[in-house]
């Protein structure tokens, strides 16, 4: 169900939930929350407010928005996969107020026009939307992206997304352009000069299946390569889809120099493995390949210990006729955004709240330079509300985006969102 203010005031008001916001002084309490216009009027242990809206959930929790940083909503161009709208939703569903999306499009995202294209069109939607802007013409890796005007228009940050940039010379001139604005290059760390056929990780089970092998080397090339441009010009980077235990080695040593390098993984890359390919699931088919078993194990410990910054779904949504082929056809990617939390509370059952809605929220709106809402009296209503005891299948016939590329179709998953409440609209699932 989505809802939005039009001319009228809208009230809402949200009985007795747990705040989750280290900012708030209502941290860790259990309170009931009005909503005007808005903006959050009051929050106190009863409250009696006619309102527009009541939401009341049993062991309804609420956080700030959260953010997710790498998502494809295909518009335009690819409006058959997904579109503004669909992306949305989809987000929304999933408990996100805000979404960054990546310049793979036709056209691509790389002027001010195709910026504000994706800001006009997306005003009216549950979930807000950032463009993120190409750092080269049509994403083909050969001449930057007039990066300055788009930044202008409102890109958030700057990518080529799932063609991350090979040129060392170029990104190095698009480290130095961005310092002129504070910007952020993010990057997906792959050399496809190694492994350019590869279709899942270089292994035993690449051997088993006859598959072609992507060696986990071209991501630790990139990393270190791109970690030293990053020292060299001063500026700001951030890695998505890291899969390798050394290349988060690279990272943590660049943290520990003072360096602006920052990281996130995909909850996917938590929950399977690379041995998860036997049946040929091409659902399964992701970029960057889903790698062993023990890796998996070393990743984990990196998001528990605070190597790993954030977490993004990398939301890559394809039509029936893209997946369901052989597994050398197939496109890469799954849909991730309505996924996401309860795969996150499925791997880490025992992880603090606070700790996965920095995650989910703080950190990246920390490293994007985002406003950081509280959860107090006065502040926007950015917020997300879920359950984090609550069971959670996902059943096709209810996923909101417009492809079903998911793994996780009818797997018994923990932690349920609830929807979010994004100033005066709110999206709540049915």
């Amino acid at each position: 169900m989505y809802l939005r203010a039009t001319l009228a005031s809208m009230k809402i008001l949200i009985h007795q939930a747990h705040i989750i916001d280290l900012q708030s002084p209502h941290h860790g309490t259990i309170n009931d929350i009005l909503i005007e216009d808005g903006i959050i009027k009051k929050i106190q242990s009863s409250l009696n407010d006619n309102a527009d809206i009541d939401i009341e959930h049993k062991n309804l929790h609420i956080s700030i928005g959260w953010l997710d940083i790498f998502s494809n909503f295909c518009d335009p161009g690819y409006e058959y996969k997904e579109s503004l709208i669909s992306g949305a939703n989809a987000a929304a569903a999933g408990g996100y107020t805000d979404v960054f999306v990546i310049p793979n499009t036709k056209p691509a995202i790389d002027t001010k026009s195709q910026i504000e294209y994706i800001i006009q069109k997306s005003k009216t939607l549950p979930a807000n939307i950032f463009p993120i802007g190409a750092i080269t013409k049509n994403i083909d890796g050969k001449e930057l992206a007039e990066m300055y005007d788009m930044q202008n228009s409102g890109a958030i940050a700057f990518s080529d997304g799932m063609n991350p940039v090979q040129s060392a010379g170029l990104l190095l001139k698009a480290l130095q352009y961005i310092k002129a604005f504070d910007g952020v290059i993010i990057q997906i760390p792959d050399d496809k000069s190694v492994g350019a056929s590869g279709l899942i990780n270089e292994g035993i089970i690449s051997t088993k299946l006859g598959l072609p092998g992507k060696p986990i080397i071209a991501e630790e090339l990139i990393i270190e390569r791109d970690i030293k441009l990053t020292e060299y010009t001063e500026s700001k980077i951030h890695f998505t889809g890291i899969t390798s235990a050394r290349s988060l080695e690279h990272i943590k040593r660049a943290k520990d120099k003072g360096l602006n390098v920052t990281c996130s993984i995909t909850p996917y890359h938590l929950f399977f493995c690379d041995e998860d390919l036997l049946d040929y699931d091409t659902n399964l088919k992701v970029y960057p390949p889903l790698r062993t078993k023990t890796g998996i194990s070393e990743l984990k410990n990196a998001v528990i210990d605070g190597t790993i910054d954030c977490i993004a779904s990398h939301h890559l949504p394809h039509e029936y006729d893209s997946k369901i082929l052989e597994f050398e056809y197939a496109k890469f990617g799954m849909t991730g955004l309505e996924t996401s939390y309860s795969v996150i509370k499925t791997i880490f059952p025992q992880m603090k709240e606070e700790k996965i809605i920095s995650l989910l929220s703080n950190n990246p709106r920390k490293i994007f330079g985002l406003d950081q809402f509280s959860i107090s009296a006065g502040s926007k209503s950015r917020i997300t509300l879920f359950d984090p005891a609550g069971p959670f299948i996902l059943k096709e016939e209810n996923i909101r985006s417009k492809s079903k590329n998911t793994p996780f179709i009818n797997k018994q998953l923990q932690g349920k969102v609830i929807g979010i409440v994004n100033g005066e609209k709110v999206f709540l699932n049915n």
